[in-house]
């Protein structure tokens, strides 16, 4: 991946500051040309610095209010058929890969314990899953976060 600059840096701090802002206010924010933007953000997403532009969504506003994680163990020659599997389970909402014990962290959003209990089953009956491990979401105490890490990016440049 290039290398951010201090521009690029500032670019992704006012716009973490405020998703919404079209180009022409981060120009504006930051005393630079509309273009400049413009090319600085084809860049950075070319770059893959972007994850998503896809809004953040609330399970609940659809029906779905119940979130769970859920810790899986696989036989490690079948991951990449079973996370395609488990990928077209539209309850699945995120998955990560993991080193240890737990080989997939899959969270899912259900309607109700029961709708809960169906999708863990799901999970458990493609083959090569071995087990298991379904723990409730409680709610989120510390939201997905990146600025300090671009208060340390800063300071290192």
């Amino acid at each position: 991946m290039t290398p951010l600059d201090r521009t690029d840096l500032d670019l992704l701090t006012a716009l973490a500051a405020e998703p919404r802002a079209t180009v022409v206010a981060l120009a504006e924010r930051l005393g630079l040309s509309r273009n400049t933007v413009q090319a600085r953000m084809a860049r950075l997403e070319k770059a893959g610095v972007f994850l998503s532009f896809e809004r953040a969504l609330a399970p609940s506003a659809f029906g779905f209010p119940l979130e769970a994680v859920i810790s899986v163990g696989l036989r490690q020659s079948d991951l990449p058929r079973i996370i395609a599997e488990i990928a077209r389970i539209p309850e699945v909402v995120q998955a990560h890969g993991l080193s240890g014990q737990v080989d997939l962290l899959v969270r899912v959003a259900c309607r109700d314990a029961r709708h809960l209990f169906d999708t863990d089953a799901r999970i458990l009956a493609i083959e090569g899953v071995e087990r298991t491990e379904t723990s409730l979401v409680m709610g989120e105490v510390i939201p997905f976060r990146i600025g300090g890490l671009m208060e340390i990016a800063r300071r290192d440049l």
